[in-house]
């Protein structure tokens, strides 16, 4: 494919090829002219045009494929999400909150005072930052600053876009949660995967990765999503000491399921990390659509966050704010939430002990609303096959970054006794 590629510098060559993309004459997977190539035609210094190629490699609009060459990026989609499915099959791949489970908002708002606000008025209500300063000062490694987002999602691209640039590295568990990978895939980073075992990132491995040069890392505590593995207190320690050695690098705690979790938490943030944030989401305990998450983070990454929120006018809406207050302080709604930790807690132990008395351990769970079931060879083939004895499973392959992961994640919100031990029963029958 003949283009026309012009410039003298690296910024101009960037600059054409970034017209070029957007004119549609250097549509998704174009490949680019070799690198000597180039220089030949345009008369200028290999050095040159293999500077402009890095930066359209940082700036997502090309990749580089070392002997492959370089392409123009594919256009990035939302790719699969959580949720509900519409299917005849039985729905156990639905990473949802149980709608039993949640507050009724009537009644929540009948107990919330609110009021009018203005523009240019705190934007943070007083009760809501006083709550987020109790709930996670003793997770924090110095002083911090409370912030709100509209959800942990919404709380790491704002994180991203505060410190990093497109195309920095950002290290996730392997396998990862969906909508974390295609957030920062949507973002422009570059995604790359740590392995875990069931107490969180392998301290080797995290160890290697930011050898190589990653920017950020975002960490689960607690109820990694998709496989119920926690942090220990001595990994949290051992992780803690690799960070310690990379004190640029941004760290970012997702502890989402904490007002459900039945299990501890653990820091992995050195004293000596300058950028970092930890953010608890209430959408598990209260329900999507109370979408927000407190975040406690340094003083100045604090001052960056609300530098972008400003302009927009885009700061978490105060009547959002104040029924989640309602549900944090309110005895009846706490009530239910320690109910729906017992429920879940029990669903999942259904599902263990089932799958245990079929043979099939599943020792990565330990928290969380799924259990983790390891299978031999492919995960969608064996999501198929549950498919034909009627379940609907997330294979793990819709959670990897790095490698194939051999394990499927069973939702455990549409599980009760029975059918937990059907289930376990036709997973045993697949297994051989």
């Amino acid at each position: 494919m003949k283009v026309n590629i012009s410039g003298n510098s690296a910024q101009s060559i960037f600059e054409s090829v970034r017209e070029l993309t957007q004119s549609g004459d250097l549509p998704a997977g174009a490949l680019l002219p070799p690198v000597r190539e180039l220089a030949d035609t345009l008369g200028v210094n290999r050095n040159t045009v293999s500077s402009a190629y890095q930066r359209l490699a940082k700036a997502g609009i090309a990749i580089t494929q070392g002997r492959l060459g370089t392409r123009i990026c594919q256009l990035t989609d939302a790719g699969e999400q959580e949720g509900m499915t519409d299917t005849a099959l039985y729905d156990l791949a639905d990473g949802s909150p149980k709608r039993d489970w949640l507050p009724d908002l009537n009644q929540v708002a009948s107990r919330t005072q609110f009021q009018q606000y203005l523009y240019g008025e705190n934007t943070l209500l007083p009760g809501l930052a006083e709550f987020g300063q109790q709930w996670l000062a003793h997770c924090c490694p110095g002083d911090f600053d409370i912030v709100l987002s509209n959800g942990a999602i919404d709380a790491m691209e704002r994180l991203m876009a505060a410190h990093l640039l497109p195309g920095d590295t950002v290290l996730v568990e392997q396998p990862c949660y969906i909508s974390s990978a295609n957030a920062i895939r949507l973002a422009g980073m570059k995604l790359s995967g740590v392995q875990i075992d069931r107490f969180g990132m392998q301290t080797e491995a995290l160890h290697a990765a930011l050898a190589k040069g990653a920017h950020a890392v975002i960490i689960t505590p607690r109820a990694h999503n998709p496989t119920g593995a926690c942090l220990s207190a001595e990994r949290a320690q051992a992780l803690r000491a690799v960070l310690a050695e990379y004190p640029n690098v941004l760290v970012m705690v997702d502890d989402h399921f904490a007002l459900m979790a039945e299990s501890e938490y653990h820091s992995v943030i050195p004293a000596t990390t300058q950028s970092w944030a930890i953010f608890r989401s209430v959408s598990k305990g209260f329900g999507p659509d109370l979408r927000l998450a407190i975040i406690a983070a340094d003083k100045d990454t604090v001052a960056r966050f609300n530098t972008r929120l400003a302009p927009g006018m885009s700061w978490v809406s105060r009547v959002l704010q104040a029924m989640v207050l309602t549900c944090l302080t309110d005895k009846s709604v706490q009530a239910k939430l320690a109910d729906t930790k017992l429920q879940c807690a029990r669903q999942r132990n259904f599902l263990l002990e089932a799958l245990a008395a079929h043979g099939v351990s599943c020792p990565m769970t330990i928290d969380g609303l799924n259990v983790w079931v390891p299978v031999k060879g492919n995960s969608q083939a064996a999501a198929y096959e549950l498919s034909r004895k009627g379940w609907l499973v997330r294979p793990g392959t819709s959670f990897d970054i790095n490698q194939e992961s051999q394990g499927l994640r069973v939702s455990i919100q549409n599980i009760n006794q029975e059918i937990a031990i059907r289930f376990a029963k036709d997973l045993a029958s697949i297994r051989g």
